[in-house]
């Protein structure tokens, strides 16, 4: 039995709504927190307590130092300017950057979202609700190996250097075939790495073809050993399982002949979808059921991401998260 981490030929055009009309990250990433703001303020969430301001109240007895008198002549109340030692959180981005995670493949027709597309501008929008909060943020980037690990940091410089790496991700260019995914090794090295208790958001479809995948599971006892290692140093830990849910968990296809590529070993086979469709949805339900129940084992949030939903659904675990630890 394979997993969905394929190249599909012939795929008919998968209908889904452009990105936002920017070429910098940021700036989309922006665009992306306030709109969800705005949202959730006129949602029944609209009580949420959400403070993404960069003051807070003056309390009396303390120095009038960092009082922000210009607010104060605007509102006739007192703040205090908050600064980087103030932070409250420290967040750690994981993304999966296997071949796996590049699928679908953009056809040139029109732009499409693939997994790690989804993935950076997701990361890249909780930089910024991260930045409005005051809290420090770092970066882990994985596939074969552990490529690239920052600290977390509050720092407008930090958060400049953090975009340009996503944005490197996202570039044009060829689809990154062959790559493999060993997040086992990665998730170690990036436990041993976070020293202060954190909380993680991993990005990944947990497709690891290191991990000897057993049909029917969703990975073998040392991956979710490496999933331990991060609650077991105090660790609050969200996995998002970034996932095209019409292709490869509904398996959703005309009944006509494909030849689907697995992206990180090159596999190939020939069939008619509906030839395997009731087998291949029970392998990836065992698959979910698995992966479930071992979060929930571990007391690991499991956050089903579907590329073609909205942001909202990365967005508002980490805030209900967050309200829950600060």
């Amino acid at each position: 039995m394979f997993f969905v981490t394929f190249i599909i030929i012939h795929l008919e055009t998968i209908n889904q709504q452009p990105l936002q009309p920017f070429t910098h990250l940021e700036l989309i990433a922006k665009q992306v927190v306030e709109g969800f703001i705005t949202g959730l303020h006129k949602s029944p969430f609209h009580g949420f307590s959400v403070e993404f301001a960069e003051h807070r109240l003056y309390n009396k007895g303390e120095s009038t130092k960092h009082i922000d008198w210009k607010l104060f002549g605007r509102t006739e109340k007192l703040f205090i300017k908050r600064y980087e030692e103030e932070t409250n959180l420290r967040c750690q981005l994981i993304i999966d950057d296997s071949s796996s995670m590049y699928f679908p493949i953009p056809d040139g027709k029109s732009v499409k979202q693939n997994k790690i597309t989804f993935s950076v501008y997701a990361a890249a929008a909780m930089i910024e609700l991260l930045k409005r909060q005051r809290d420090a943020v770092g970066l882990s980037i994985f596939s074969e190996t552990l490529e690239l690990h920052t600290p977390a940091k509050s720092s407008s410089l930090h958060h400049k250097m953090l975009y340009h790496e996503l944005e490197k991700m996202i570039q044009p260019h060829d689809v990154k075939v062959h790559k493999q995914t060993s997040a086992i090794q990665a998730l170690h090295q990036i436990a041993d790495n976070i020293h202060r208790r954190s909380l993680v958001m991993i990005f990944s479809d947990m497709m690891d073809s290191k991990a000897n995948l057993p049909a029917g599971q969703a990975g073998s006892e040392e991956l979710f050993s490496a999933l331990q290692h991060l609650k077991h140093n105090k660790h609050e830990v969200i996995l998002f399982h970034v996932v095209d849910k019409q292709k490869e968990l509904e398996f959703d296809f005309e009944n006509r002949p494909y030849r689907f590529i697995d992206m990180e070993t090159a596999e190939e086979v020939k069939l008619n979808p509906n030839e395997v469709k009731e087998n291949y949805l029970t392998q990836m339900a065992a698959y979910k059921k698995e992966l479930m129940l071992k979060c929930g084992q571990y007391k690991i949030e499991f956050v089903e991401a579907d590329i073609h939903e909205g942001f909202e659904q990365v967005l508002m675990p980490y805030l209900i998260k967050r309200n829950k630890l600060i």
